[in-house]
């Protein structure tokens, strides 16, 4: 290969051995592919190759990683819409025809579709850090720190004071996206067995807040310190919670119903959010 194909917010360039998708940088571009600029993606990472007709006379290229070849997209873990996904490359519908010859020259090159036992892709380079609702995260490659805001920290988390997490300390990553109400991003740490605290009480987590921690920014650092932490071993896999405090749901439902007088929570959004509570009950 080693041809470009031009798509709407990146170009797919075609070697022999990966595709290179480079982003571009606009107002109408999503601001995680502005963040990540470009990525290098080996043949070996793929799985698979679909093209499908899009919205608005527009047909998408859409390349699937293999589960555990991207760090990326194994911290979203399926939680990216279809907008803000980087495997998707727009194209109008007048060039289906090259979409199809690109796509059926992938599918040729592709190998396995076994998961993958090692990072395929290279992860978002450090130091990267991000401002979450109740404290700044910060990590230099080799460790992850957490500043605590007190307009936004809990008790629990002042009283812990900052922390600083070594890489050798951690086993995974847990990424909660910022557009659902209690998103996060929690550390996972070597001999932690019991039930977590929630995020807002865990010095081991930030929490992203209505307006805090957005996606461009919070998940590559996920990934980065994912694929950090994968280097000195395989990330297990997180068993299920037990049920949550009642009383922990019921200050949670408190304040959700506090966003929702101040109008920052549709009414849709309160009902579905306070029924996904109560059944953690």
């Amino acid at each position: 290969m080693g041809d470009v194909l031009a798509g709407i917010h990146a170009t797919w360039e075609f070697e022999s051995d990966s595709v290179l998708i480079r982003f571009e940088r606009g107002i109408r571009t999503p601001k995680l592919f502005q963040a990540l600029r470009e990525r290098r993606v080996p043949h070996e990472a793929l799985e698979s190759v679909t093209l499908s007709p899009g919205k608005r006379g527009t047909v998408v290229l859409h390349a699937v990683p293999r589960p555990g070849a991207d760090p990326l997209m194994e911290a979203a873990a399926g939680q990216l819409k279809d907008s803000g996904d980087p495997y998707r490359l727009v194209l109008p519908a007048e060039r289906e025809t090259l979409a199809e010859y690109y796509a059926d020259e992938l599918r040729a090159a592709l190998t396995t579709k076994e998961p993958a036992d090692r990072h395929l892709v290279a992860p978002p380079p450090a130091p990267l850090n991000f401002k979450a609702y109740d404290g700044k995260a910060s990590f230099d490659g080799s460790k992850v720190s957490f500043r605590w805001f007190w307009t936004g920290a809990s008790s629990a988390k002042w009283k812990a004071g900052d922390q600083r997490f070594a890489v050798s300390e951690l086993s995974g990553v847990e990424w909660r996206s910022p557009e659902v109400f209690d998103g996060y991003l929690r550390l996972l740490r070597h001999g932690d067995h019991e039930q977590p605290a929630q995020a807002d009480h865990d010095p081991a987590a930030v929490v992203f807040g209505l307006g805090y921690g957005p996606v461009h920014e919070s998940l590559p650092f996920a990934a980065a310190v994912l694929a950090a932490v994968r280097k000195s071993g395989p990330v297990p896999v997180p068993v299920p919670v037990g049920r949550r405090d009642p009383a922990d749901i019921a200050e949670r439902i408190r304040h959700l119903g506090e966003l929702h007088e101040a109008g920052l929570v549709t009414d849709e959004e309160f009902s579905a959010k306070k029924a996904e509570l109560l059944s953690e009950l």
